[in-house]
């Protein structure tokens, strides 16, 4: 980041839209400020098309101003209720609202609102980074306005509030979860005061909704180093109570000198290793909730040490009501995210064996067209500090994908289910929908993906007639 003189933000700002609003201000007779994250973003030269404009005195009118200079090109929505409008022109969306001071009730973050100064407007802005204005007044256009020394905290990568910290978080306690997403965001660092009161107010995060803690989270997940943010999340204690699952994992258990790994941190690093490797959102959740099944399932034996057995299936059950709690999608996605922790063993059992193409068949079958996103997650999963063992994992795991290729150009996906089918078994046997069905349909599948038989339908109907002989449904 660089320092830019009131001339050079003028500079920046010498676009058509600032100009406009500059002269519909002027006429108005309306001070006029770009404010918050498009200015914080100038300095850190990231492109924004988002522009928040704080007017003293009405943004509304100011925002009918630029509609009638834009044109028919420009799109105009007012909200009065609020007292904020909306310009759409071309590839910008200009929010507008007036100068106002806030304040709050304790069980709730919706504040009364009043008209303000600027200096109101930035007091209740939640980060000194983010109160940084611009004003674009003809006589003053490209002049910062920095109360709270943000420039510098820009500068030091440092974020912080404003004002007393507590109150920040405990008025709207959803900037707790804004202050780890920008730390995150930008790799900066939360100043000690303001992460102190992250912790004491932590409990405040109760009446926050699962939509909006979803979407902070979705942020956080989106990063270039998730990790970060959820090791923030955790040290502060947030993350206990918004996804307890999660902080159930930083244990480790030693018995008779064997201790299990912790898989907190594992699991952060198998979140950053597949980071690397896809921005796909689900496959990022399936990562950070592939291990949640571990603590349920921990136990000791003599001889194998710690055990941690269908912790993915029973993980897989977890999901859906995680989901559910944080109001995240209960679609498809959802069910994405559930496969992949059930069968995120799979690959791995498969490479820690000879690499057989009736196994490779059977994972293409179960994981269908998640397979590839399947195996980014698995090799994510491929922690160890053993070297030897690592390179073994990884190798085997070149083996399966080479597999999964050379069965694709056969086309086995095409083949796998066999050409007997259910309707047909109930037909032949006079049976209805139930338990005899399901498992000769079993014994037929299985028996095509173990490449027993081809899939064609003489082999199959001996193999049928035999197995509705031993289950005494044929003579």
């Amino acid at each position: 980041m660089r320092l830019l003189s009131d001339a050079e933000l003028a500079q920046l700002l010498d676009k058509d839209i600032f100009h406009t609003i500059s002269s519909a201000a002027d006429e108005l007779g309306l001070e006029c400020y770009v404010v918050g994250g498009y200015v914080r973003d100038l300095f850190l030269e990231r492109p924004s098309n988002d522009i928040d404009v704080v007017v003293v005195g009405s943004g509304i009118s100011i925002a009918e101003a630029l509609k009638e200079r834009l044109g028919k090109r420009a799109k105009l929505s007012v909200f009065r209720n609020f007292g904020t409008a909306q310009v759409k022109y071309k590839d910008l969306e200009v929010e507008f609202v007036g100068a106002r001071k806030e304040s709050y009730s304790h069980d709730s973050r919706k504040p009364v609102v009043e008209d303000g100064t600027l200096e109101d407007d930035q007091n209740r802005r939640d980060f000194t980074i983010n109160a940084l204005a611009v004003c674009l007044n003809g006589p003053r256009f490209g002049e910062l306005v920095d109360p709270f020394d943000g420039l510098a905290d820009l500068e030091d990568g440092i974020i912080r509030t404003p004002l007393d910290p507590d109150v920040t978080f405990s008025d709207d306690p959803l900037r707790m979860l804004r202050c780890i997403r920008f730390a995150t965001q930008l790799n900066f660092f939360i100043e000690d005061e303001t992460f102190d009161a992250l912790w004491r107010n932590s409990e405040r995060i109760g009446i926050i909704s699962g939509e909006r803690i979803a979407e902070e989270l979705n942020k956080i997940m989106m990063t270039k180093t998730p990790s970060k943010g959820f090791v923030d999340l955790h040290r502060c204690g947030l993350l206990a109570r918004i996804l307890p699952e999660l902080t159930n994992l930083d244990i480790v258990e030693t018995r008779n000198g064997r201790a299990h790994k912790n898989n907190f941190y594992h699991t952060l690093e198998v979140l950053d290793n597949v980071s690397r490797q896809s921005d796909n959102l689900w496959l990022r959740w399936a990562a950070l909730l592939h291990d949640i099944g571990k603590p349920k399932t921990k136990r000791w034996s003599n001889q194998a040490g710690w055990t941690f057995h269908n912790h993915n299936f029973v993980g897989a059950k977890m999901v859906p009501d995680i989901f559910r709690r944080l109001k995240l999608p209960l679609d498809a996605k959802m069910k994405y995210v559930r496969k992949l922790v059930d069968l995120h063993m799979r690959p791995i059992v498969i490479a820690d064996e000879v690499v057989t193409d009736s196994a490779v068949r059977r994972l293409i079958n179960d994981a269908g067209d998640d397979i590839d996103d399947l195996m980014t997650l698995c090799e994510a999963d491929i922690t160890s500090k053993n070297e030897v063992r690592k390179k073994h994992f990884l190798e085997n795991f070149r083996i399966v994908r080479t597999k999964l290729h050379d069965l694709r150009e056969k086309d086995y996906k095409r083949l796998l289910q066999p050409c007997i089918d259910g309707n047909e078994i109930m037909e032949m046997f006079n049976l209805k929908p139930s338990h005899e069905v399901g498992e000769l349909k079993k014994a037929l599948k299985d028996a095509v993906l173990d490449n027993r038989v081809p899939n064609e339908r003489e082999p199959l109907m001996a193999l049928l007639m035999q197995k509705a002989k031993e289950m005494g449904l044929a003579q």
